[in-house]
């Protein structure tokens, strides 16, 4: 994407069988969860696709670790999906702390008392991880 003024953040939390995405209008700094996405072999032109229809360069992806901080498994792989999704997309990335997001979305929906699928989680659950990343800085820092 070319260099310049974007008009919003994406954040993704990465799932081995799906990727929430959710999304803030730069001004507005509102995280609202957006679509989930099948982790196939075309998820990263789906991807592509929403940082293009979104005018966005920057992705922040929630990093899972345990508790106490430490990778797990999940780490790698999200490292890995990372940096495959870099290197496809040309989109650079941020690494955001994921800790207990899918906790808080499962909360969140249930308290609402109404039926959700789990793409309603991991959509929930990247809105919270771009809000912790807005919390912290604002926007995407150079």
């Amino acid at each position: 994407m070319a260099e310049g003024s974007t008009d919003s953040i994406l954040a993704i939390d990465v799932g081995e069988v799906r990727i929430g995405v959710a999304r803030a209008d730069k001004i507005a700094g509102l995280a609202t969860p957006l679509t989930t996405l099948r982790n196939d072999d075309e998820v990263f032109d789906k991807i592509a696709n929403l940082c293009q229809e979104n005018n966005v360069d920057t992705v922040i992806v929630g990093l899972p670790r345990n508790l106490d901080g430490q990778d797990t498994p999940q780490t790698s792989y999200t490292r890995s999906f990372a940096d495959a999704m870099q290197i496809k997309t040309g989109f650079k990335v941020i690494f955001q702390d994921e800790a207990v997001t899918s906790k808080q979305a499962v909360s969140e929906l249930i308290s609402r008392g109404k039926a959700y699928v789990k793409e309603d989680i991991d959509a929930l659950a990247a809105a919270y991880i771009l809000e912790d990343y807005l919390a912290a800085y604002g926007e995407p820092q150079a």
